[in-house]
């Protein structure tokens, strides 16, 4: 049975900014005023008390899974260090983007079933709430239902479609960029790699049938569908009307504005919205962005407060942190619980938090 607890003298983080105030858990529970007789007073002066950043789209851990060939074997013991780096970072959830690619080695089926497995096979000895996001290719068309029983046993509830090919040069016959570089990652010649760009390529008339059956599927089994990198409104509605309707990182103002006006969330980084490129600086002036953090974290707050002083929508810190106002345009992300994190205190505890609201929040023991 946990025991109730008031912590005092500490800035807390609410709907709008840090202020003091004490905040107390009671029978599990986040409640106002002091936690009953037999509670115990925490004194939490000079730390904050922050909702733990929820992470919708993971890329940083993969160095701790491959610091260098052959040396990972056993992706557990990769994972411990992913969840330390998040934990350090105040990500408490977090959605991990493994591919399913043509483009092979870290990238391939193969490592995304073996990261899938040790995901499931060590979840009983994870403190944070460590998930799976699937970036399909949109021309694995052949790999249906592998990606299906995938999904099905590792309980993968969050895909999203990429299409990384060049379609440009491969149409203009010309050599793709950087193709040595990503034939020797893949394992193969760059002739063979080559060879496998243009064969997927010749599955285009295939890949919209794929997507759409794939889509039907899964969306009634709770999966949450989206895509990466929408160039355009066109694109955009294309993929709308194929299910797919989480907007990740669109690369223009026209694709984000496009989402948004069909009611979809837009999720953007941190890093490219603080220093530009893949249009993040350009669309998170725009009024319908909506930026939220990825990636490593350490400076979620310093990013609120930018945005705030740019006067981008939505940008209050909290609003930022949590995700709290996504589910407003159907994201499903934000109606889960958030996590709180007191692990800078004595031996570490690890709170429940329903959006911005304390009061009556479900609080869980570290």
């Amino acid at each position: 049975m946990q025991r109730d607890l008031t912590f005092t003298g500490g800035q807390v983080l609410g709907a709008q900014c840090l202020a003091p105030a004490d905040l107390s858990v009671r029978d599990g529970r986040f409640e106002n005023g002091p936690a009953g007789p037999d509670g115990r007073a925490v004194d939490v002066s000079g730390l904050w008390l922050l909702p733990g950043i929820v992470d919708l789209h993971g890329d940083g851990f993969e160095r701790h899974l491959a610091p260098r060939r052959g040396v990972m074997t056993d992706l557990a013991k990769g994972l411990e260090s992913v969840e330390a780096e998040l934990a350090t970072c105040g990500i408490t959830t977090a959605w991990l983007a493994l591919f399913w690619s043509w483009e092979g080695s870290m990238r391939g089926p193969d490592f995304a079933t073996r990261f899938a497995q040790a995901l499931t096979g060590s979840r009983a000895a994870r403190r944070l709430d460590l998930r799976m996001q699937l970036r399909l290719e949109s021309h694995m068309v052949e790999d249906g239902d592998a990606v299906r029983a995938l999904i099905a046993t590792h309980g993968i509830d969050y895909l999203v479609i990429n299409d990384h090919l060049p379609h440009a040069r491969l149409a203009e016959g010309r050599t793709p960029p950087r193709l040595t570089g990503s034939a020797l990652k893949a394992g193969r010649s760059p002739e063979a790699h080559l060879a496998e760009m243009q064969y997927r390529a010749a599955q285009g008339p295939k890949v919209a049938g794929f997507v759409e059956a794939l889509a039907r599927d899964r969306a009634p089994r709770g999966v949450r569908l989206g895509t990466h990198d929408d160039p355009d409104a066109e694109t955009r509605a294309r993929h709308a009307a194929q299910g797919l309707d989480i907007c990740e990182f669109p690369t223009t103002r026209a694709a984000a504005a496009a989402a948004h006006a069909a009611g979809a969330p837009v999720i953007m980084g941190a890093p490219p919205v603080l220093r530009g490129g893949n249009g993040g600086a350009q669309i998170i002036r725009h009024k319908h962005a909506r930026a939220g953090p990825r990636g490593q974290q350490a400076g979620v707050l310093q990013m609120a407060n930018r945005l705030a002083q740019r006067r981008a929508r939505h940008a209050q810190p909290f609003g930022q942190i949590t995700f709290g106002r996504q589910a407003r345009a159907g994201a499903q992300h934000a109606a889960q619980d958030q996590l709180f994190d007191l692990a800078d205190h004595g031996g570490g505890k690890l709170f429940r938090l329903n959006g911005a609201k304390w009061h009556g929040a479900p609080a869980l023991n570290w």
